[in-house]
């Protein structure tokens, strides 16, 4: 079968597409054809061999989020059927063979029905953006309808869930962006406003939005960046959630006491049983109900890693890099 893999660490240059042996399913395991796949920043953290969460054993296969149609199952494994429409999203799986390929092999709880309502191909901006989305929202946040939530590039794979999750609820949503472009498409998405990213400059905007009180919720993806002025800007007892940072920063705690506000990381690794649950069947709500849709930015072949790569790391806000493995 056809794959994308790396024989040794680096960047985008080391992608190399290979024919490998295709993998075959343990008892706990499914075997899925792969239609789509989706991209994350990580996996381009991955194959430098530097990323704390995932150093692997060379030659390996990239990839953790894709769509397909199961072709084989486990001997232990129930619930699937040969035939059926999935999402799998296996960041945490014990094994995982890699998305970035025509076939993949993962455990049977990383495995997730796809709804009737979303193709396969728009179902590869499901996986680990939105649990993220949700996580952050639901179990983290705990949003409530009426709420101002500021979401930081609301534009992008994650941040497109997050406003149209938070718009579905009844949130009060202001999303950011660096592009004209990508604030068209917050606003298209359901946002009440979406306006530049945030300054020390032009954070008095923000300010004017919210009756000068400042959001009760930020969803931050670049801490690094933006957390000194969301330290400054959020409301009494507000919540500040970290989805993301790439660097150090030193912020001065005076501001969380002054305003009595709370700041929680977050990512979305290993969720408990009950989490899991939880994140599932409401991101199968949402979809079901229409209340929220996949968002799709450029798509690529697994003959284009480097390219795709490429895009993954310098697009901003135009939804989520995909593989195309075979259409529907």
């Amino acid at each position: 079968m056809k794959a994308v893999q790396i024989k040794e660490f680096g960047g985008p240059e080391v992608l190399k597409t290979v024919e490998v042996d295709e993998p075959f399913p343990n008892e706990n395991e499914v075997k899925v054809k792969v239609h789509a796949v989706g991209l994350n920043p990580n996996e381009s953290y991955t194959i430098t061999g530097t990323y704390a969460y995932n150093i692997p054993e060379l030659p390996y296969i990239p990839g953790y989020d894709a769509t397909g149609i199961i072709e084989e199952i486990g001997s232990n494994v129930e619930g699937f059927q040969i035939g059926d429409r999935i999402f799998l999203s296996a960041f945490s799986a014990d094994r995982n063979t890699g998305t970035y390929a025509e076939k993949v092999v993962v455990d049977a709880e990383n495995v997730f029905r796809l709804p009737d309502n979303v193709s396969l191909i728009k179902g590869a901006a499901l996986g680990i953006p939105a649990f993220t989305a949700y996580k952050a929202l639901f179990q983290k946040a705990k949003i409530k309808a009426g709420e101002i939530v500021l979401i930081h590039g609301a534009s992008g794979a994650v941040g497109n869930w997050l406003v149209q999750m938070a718009t579905a609820i009844g949130a009060i949503v202001i999303g950011t962006s660096s592009t004209k472009k990508g604030r068209n498409l917050i606003l298209d998405l359901g946002a009440d406003h979406a306006i530049d990213h945030v300054t020390q400059q032009n954070k008095d905007k923000l300010l004017s939005l919210t009756n000068e009180q400042g959001p009760d919720i930020i969803i931050e993806m670049l801490a690094n960046k933006n957390l000194k002025t969301d330290m400054q800007i959020i409301q009494r007892h507000g919540r500040i959630i970290i989805v993301g940072s790439r660097e150090t920063i030193e912020v001065d705690p005076r501001n969380l006491m002054t305003n009595e506000a709370i700041v929680t990381g977050m990512t979305f690794t290993s969720p408990n049983e009950k989490e899991m649950k939880e994140l599932t069947f409401g991101l199968h709500a949402f979809l079901e109900s229409g209340a929220i849709h996949p968002f799709i930015g450029n798509k690529f072949t697994l003959d284009e890693p480097i390219k795709a790569y490429k895009n993954l790391m310098e697009s901003s806000g135009n939804g989520r890099t995909i593989f195309v493995v075979s259409e529907e």
